[in-house]
């Protein structure tokens, strides 16, 4: 009996102890499970965290890409980029006026013929340069013509009478003719030489030049007496030129004349040698520095102004006579430090005036304050420091490229 219950018991006691592992195998499967999903779920709010992040930084990469370009050494020189240290400058007060290009007048001669000639041929050209010397126009004149053969006679006269001289040397010095007939072919010698000189300076100042008989003996050559520019031309081919009516027009224009008008108000301000910066519309980008070197005398009563000379320099010859200008002024007073750019260097980005910085090795775009423009540069109130390396030439062309940047980034 007993050992029937602890048969029996045996197998209760067994099957207690299995349901109860698996239980315990359930519980703790149940446990990993959740903890698994517990880590997966954590793992997946890194990753989103993650996500974020690179997504936050490439956000900040293309803010930077959009302020920053960077260019090889080659595609800055084909670009056109000129960069250039800014520094303080002195600036004083001006004042901007109207004025006309005109050339230097004490480097200005108007050529005419010393006699009246037709013109027979023309190799000057309007506008065309020319050396000192250089034929102008080639004419025919019967008063050169004339002075030629008086020429051609006193060179024979002068002939005979060396001939007479030497006879009568010859003679005088065998005693075969008396000392008198000496003395007079000795005067008559030297009366044709004097003829001949004259008849040679005449001929030479009418422009013409001793020559053998034959063509061409009345023509002489109208030429330049300085190297200078034709601003002026009124010879016609086959017409009469006369020295009451200058028909070339020369100019030196290695230096013009501003010829400015100042304003009444302005009088006691300006000084001569002061400085002063002149634009032309023809080279809006551009100043040319020169000085004042005359104040009229005078005041016009319809304009009320007084006409003020500005004298620069003009070896390329880009600054011709006419053309009408703008010139700044200084004036009398203290100068101000200031930091000042070409106005191309200034571009619209966004509405905003920016320039482009080049720091690093890259060319960033800045923001700037802009204040006065005088001669063709823009003072900057706010923006930049002393030092920096600014852009100064092509400035439009990186503001393209970095448009076109900006765009890729867009797609």
């Amino acid at each position: 009996m007993n050992m029937y219950n602890d048969a029996v018991g045996s197998p209760v006691r067994l099957t207690a102890m299995a349901v109860a592992l698996s239980m315990v195998f359930a519980l703790a499967a149940c446990g990993k499970s959740g903890e698994k999903d517990e880590h997966a779920g954590e793992g997946a709010k890194h990753a989103e965290h993650a996500g974020e992040k690179k997504e936050k930084e490439g956000e900040g990469e293309h803010k930077e890409g959009e302020k920053e370009l960077t260019l090889t050494t080659e595609e800055a020189e084909k670009a056109g980029v000129k960069v250039q240290e800014i520094k303080t400058e002195a600036l004083g007060e001006t004042i901007v006026v109207t004025a006309t290009i005109e050339p230097n007048q004490e480097r200005v001669v108007r050529v005419a013929p010393r006699v009246e000639g037709r013109v027979i041929s023309m190799p000057a050209k309007l506008g065309d340069r020319v050396a000192v010397g250089q034929t102008l126009a080639t004419l025919d004149s019967v008063a050169v013509g004339e002075a030629h053969a008086a020429w051609v006679q006193a060179q024979a006269e002068l002939q005979i009478a060396e001939s007479d001289f030497k006879r009568a040397e010859s003679l005088i010095a065998d005693e075969i003719i008396p000392r008198k007939d000496f003395l007079r072919a000795q005067a008559e010698r030297d009366k044709a030489a004097a003829s001949a000189r004259n008849s040679s300076d005449r001929l030479r100042l009418l422009g013409g030049a001793p020559r053998a008989q034959g063509g061409g003996v009345s023509t002489f050559a109208l030429t330049s007496p300085f190297a200078g520019t034709v601003i002026e031309k009124k010879a016609t081919l086959g017409g009469l030129a006369s020295p009451s009516e200058p028909i070339f027009t020369i100019a030196d224009l290695g230096r013009v004349w501003i010829q400015a008008a100042l304003p009444e108000s302005a009088l006691a301000k300006v000084q001569v040698g002061a400085g002063a910066k002149v634009t032309v519309p023809a080279y809006p980008a551009e100043a040319f520095s020169g000085r004042v070197t005359h104040i009229g005398a005078g005041v016009n009563k319809d304009t009320r102004t007084v006409a003020a000379r500005i004298e620069i320099a003009n070896a390329d010859g880009r600054l011709k006579p006419e053309m009408f200008a703008t010139a700044t002024i200084e004036v009398a007073g203290e100068k101000r430090g200031v930091m000042a750019l070409p106005d191309e260097a200034i571009v619209l980005m966004q509405g905003q005036p920016t320039v482009f910085v080049f720091e690093q090795g890259a060319y960033e775009a800045r923001l700037v304050e802009p204040g006065e423009r005088i001669g063709g540069r823009t003072v900057l109130k706010s923006g930049i420091k002393p030092g920096e390396q600014v852009v100064t030439s092509g400035a439009y062309a990186l503001k393209a490229r970095q448009q076109k940047s900006q765009l890729g980034h867009g797609h």
